[in-house]
């Protein structure tokens, strides 16, 4: 069985090359943008708690560290699973069609989305910011009952907007492949 590619870096250009479909294609570079973009808020969070932190001792500083890598990987890895998924079908010769491409490319996209919409479920009435107190803003425009909706979310489950899209992505898998 002859290797298409090494690893997680290189499915994503074989998955582009060997993919049917322009909008699973479309969704490898956008996904690729993404988890980059992830990758480098997820680092810069570390080296500035680190920075914030290094003076401090102890076990617990050492944990919430680790937390940020594993919940920038619990983000990372719906985005990644799309292009894993073709990307090994390709290689195996595995029947593979556009359609099951598209949808786990739709399913992507949803889930790129909703890591915005857990962002803003998961916004504080008030928070402060730069020494003062803000308020967010109120849900207007055509979109103002989705807003309304998010915000009727309780911060602290606001991971379930998400975690639902990643459900997405494998039911997409399931019924297409």
């Amino acid at each position: 069985m002859a290797s298409g590619y090494d690893g997680v870096f290189g499915a994503f250009p074989y998955a582009f090359r060997s993919s049917e479909s322009r909008l699973f294609k479309l969704y490898v570079v956008a996904s690729a943008l993404a988890i980059g973009l992830v990758a480098l808020l997820v680092g810069i969070g570390v080296v500035v708690l680190i920075g914030q932190t290094a003076a401090v001792q102890g076990g617990s500083l050492t944990l919430s560290r680790a937390f940020y890598i594993v919940v920038g990987l619990l983000v990372v890895l719906p985005a990644i699973a799309p292009v894993l998924i073709v990307a090994r079908r390709r290689r195996r010769n595995a029947q593979s069609s556009s359609r099951h491409e598209a949808a786990l490319a739709v399913a992507g996209f949803v889930f790129l989305f909703s890591l915005y919409l857990g962002l803003v479920a998961s916004m504080p009435e008030t928070f402060t910011l730069d020494g003062e107190p803000v308020t967010r803003p109120p849900p207007s425009g055509l979109f103002a009952p989705v807003i309304a909706g998010l915000y009727a979310i309780p911060p602290l489950l606001s991971w379930v907007v998400p975690l639902a899209a990643a459900a997405l992505v494998a039911v997409a898998h399931r019924l297409f492949g």
